[in-house]
């Protein structure tokens, strides 16, 4: 009976091996991906987080508008919900010093993406409406709007932006 486990055993082993090895790579899955209603969570501590931030929306939203895929923007419901730090990027006196993140923003709204900032925030840092970029809209309250937007079906995304500590090439 031993002698049986072990032939078993050793012909198990090559297949493991070969398997183990990789010799076929990963397998690539083109999920059918179908139209999006998405609303962001933006809430950084750092103002500049929301650069990194906004190459979420760019992941999101690329990958839609590529073959096989070819959505156009408006079969996305995209909205992002700016309530920290982040909420002075779009006050227009600041535009200077976020220039960069600011005009990708209005061209991400000029696509469709609906950018709201909390009210409370803005009561906050002492902002009123008109203090906002052309393309903000201001809502009551950060929390209230991602609930609203959750019932309504709407996937919840979250960046969370992390400090880089590794470039690529050393960890690869």
């Amino acid at each position: 009976m031993s002698l049986r486990i072990l032939l078993v055993f050793l012909a198990w082993c090559p297949a493991m091996a070969t398997s183990a090895a990789g010799e076929t790579g990963a397998r690539f899955e083109q999920t059918p991906y179908g139209e999006q209603k998405v609303v962001f969570d933006f809430y950084f501590d750092d103002p500049q987080k929301i650069n990194s931030a906004l190459y979420w929306i760019r992941s999101l939203m690329n990958p839609l508008m590529e073959e096989p895929y070819g959505l156009a923007p408006e079969f996305m419901d995209l909205k992002v919900i700016i309530h920290g730090t982040e909420i002075v990027t779009v006050a227009r006196h600041n535009y200077e010093k976020y220039k960069s993140a600011v005009d990708r923003m209005r061209y991400y709204a000029s696509l469709g993406v609906d950018f709201r900032v909390c009210g409370l925030a803005a009561q906050d840092f002492g902002y009123r409406r008109e203090d906002f970029q052309d393309f903000i809209t201001v809502v009551p309250s950060a929390i209230t709007e991602l609930a609203h937007w959750q019932l309504q079906g709407y996937a919840l995304i979250r960046p969370e932006v992390l400090e880089k500590k590794f470039a690529i090439e050393e960890i690869r």
